[in-house]
């Protein structure tokens, strides 16, 4: 903080993302016990906490590419690169909402850091936050926002920086032990909102960072005892859409408005942040094939994640499930089979490995006391077990099936039977997707020398088992060689996975290939959406 505590500058905001991260950690189990609101899936702290994690280093990015320069980094570096962190970091209902607060504090931050541009930051953070949110409800984080922005618009001309974070943080707990008076569900259960709460806290670390003095930890008037059961949201009873469904999307403007009014058709807790061709969308459906593919039409999504809810979500601090399957994919499509299925997915992406935070985060989210990781990838074998050592060390049982490709964890998803033991489960995924020879097509990128001879750029490679054992000219020549090769040692079952650009006659063709040739082996086809292989193919 500068000397004048009129200035929030870079250091300032930089403490600011620690003492916020710090403070949500403290924070993060009462707030995950009286998250009753939009949905009692009891995440709300946790998913505030990543977050703002991704925002807090964010920051501390921008700080360490700037130690061997000349300048520190300025304010609006600081504060431009906390909104994006959050951006693409934001977990959940609240956390995305949160990341649109940061994104219009930021946009003010950046031309001006004083007392006035704080003031306008607020009121703009809580006006762009309603703004994203399809049907905006009081009571919520929202209206938390709205009063720590009025209260700091109240604070005389010549008050300091320090005093307009403090006023604001006041009006934000004002208004937070009001809320179960605004929200019935909240009022029932006995509890303030969540999101509001988790505000309430990075307002309190900003106070904290201007002034260098906690404030008051948060005592709410109203009492906070275990929620009640069966507690119905001021709509009715909470047993709405069955999936999550959270994306980046790289996107015009244009297509983001009809991506709205499209996803505001097939669900609710609708919430689209972000702008500058980068936006992170939020919402809860029954058909998360559909809600990935509004996406897809509007732009590139990436960074899918589809969460299906607990069958008693209307419990709100629900049980852990006795077990749940994670499942990492290659396409959108088969990310919403999977979700369909009851799994958890975490989307791969190309050219992007992924980290074992994500899979471990994916293990959090899927609220079991039981886990089955299917990594469907051989290279992600050290980045799954590692993922699942984080998870054991957090209690949870998990076992990982060391799938290597996409259709091994379609097989042993297709088996997997929640109500009998955990380790006869396991065994019999394992010897499912064991059980399931695999292969894909890929259009060779340069001259190279393969298994099977000596290819060329823009050859068909067909791969079986990871090796390359044709070389083609065309993908359904070269898909007919592999699935004689594969079917010559048997098999009852043969699975295509078509990717985006693929036409479905190239299925029907298949399809009545090994109709023609091969007596008793059925055939399933699936679409894979965007993926990296125009093909890929399972035998059992």
């Amino acid at each position: 903080m500068s000397q004048t505590a009129d200035d929030l500058d870079a250091d300032a905001v930089r403490t600011w993302c620690s003492r916020a991260l710090d403070a949500l950690g403290r924070e993060r189990e009462a707030i995950d016990a009286i998250n009753v609101y939009p949905v009692a899936d009891g995440d709300t702290g946790t998913n505030l906490y990543l977050t703002v994690e991704s925002a807090a280093a964010a920051v501390e990015a921008v700080f360490a590419a700037h130690e061997t320069g000349p300048l520190a980094p300025s304010t609006a570096d600081a504060v431009r690169a906390m909104a994006h962190g959050a951006l693409i970091g934001a977990r959940g209902n609240s956390g995305t909402i949160l990341a649109q607060l940061l994104r219009g504090m930021a946009g003010v931050l950046a031309g001006g850091s004083g007392p006035g541009p704080l003031r306008l930051a607020l009121a703009r953070a809580a006006v762009s936050a309603r703004e994203a949110v399809a049907h905006p409800v009081e009571g919520t984080v929202l209206t938390v926002a709205t009063a720590a922005a009025e209260a700091a618009a109240r604070t005389p001309d010549d008050a300091t920086v320090a005093a307009v974070a403090t006023a604001a943080h006041a009006g934000a707990r004002t208004a937070l032990d009001a809320t179960p008076g605004q929200l019935a569900v909240l009022g029932r259960a006995g509890v303030v909102d969540a999101g509001g709460r988790g505000l309430v806290a990075v307002l309190g670390a900003l106070v904290e960072a201007v002034t260098g003095q906690p404030p008051e930890p948060v005592a709410p008037t109203v009492p906070v005892p275990a929620p009640v059961l069966d507690c119905p949201s001021a709509d009715g009873p909470q047993d709405g859409p069955a999936f999550e469904v959270i994306y980046l999307l790289e996107a015009e403007d244009a297509a983001v408005e009809r991506l709205r009014t499209r996803l505001d058709s097939l669900g609710d807790s609708l919430v689209v942040v972000g702008g500058d061709g980068l936006w992170n969308v939020h919402v809860h459906v029954d058909d998360a094939g559909a809600a990935v593919e509004a996406g897809v039409e509007a732009g590139r999504p990436h960074r899918i994640r589809i969460t299906h809810f607990a069958a008693d979500r209307g419990h709100a601090r629900p049980e852990p499930a006795q077990r749940a399957v994670v499942v990492v994919v290659p396409g959108d499509g088969l990310a919403g089979l999977c979700a369909e299925a009851g799994a958890t997915t975490v989307l791969a992406r190309p050219g992007e490995p992924l980290a074992s935070g994500e899979l471990a985060d994916a293990i959090r989210r899927a609220h079991a006391r039981e886990v089955v990781l299917l990594p469907n990838d051989g290279e992600l074998r050290h980045t799954a077990a590692a993922a699942a050592e984080q998870a054991r060390a957090a209690g949870i049982r998990v076992a990982l099936v060391p799938t290597r490709a996409a259709v091994q964890g379609i097989a042993a998803l297709a088996v997997h039977e929640p109500d009998r033991s955990f380790d006869e489960d396991v065994v019999a995924m394992t010897a499912a997707a064991g059980a399931t020879r695999y292969a894909e097509l890929a259009v060779a990128e340069r001259q190279s020398w393969t298994m099977a001879g000596i290819c060329q750029a823009g050859d068909i490679l067909g791969l079986i088992d990871g090796d390359v054992a044709v070389i083609g000219e065309d993908i359904p020549a070269t898909a007919r060689t592999v699935l004689d090769r594969m079917l010559a040692a048997g098999g009852e079952l043969v699975t295509l996975v078509l990717g985006e650009d693929v036409p479905d006659t190239l299925a029907h063709m298949l399809e009545e290939h090994v109709r023609e040739g091969y007596l008793a082996v059925d055939t399933v086809v699936y679409r894979g959406g965007h993926q990296c292989a125009p093909l890929l193919i399972g035998v059992e």
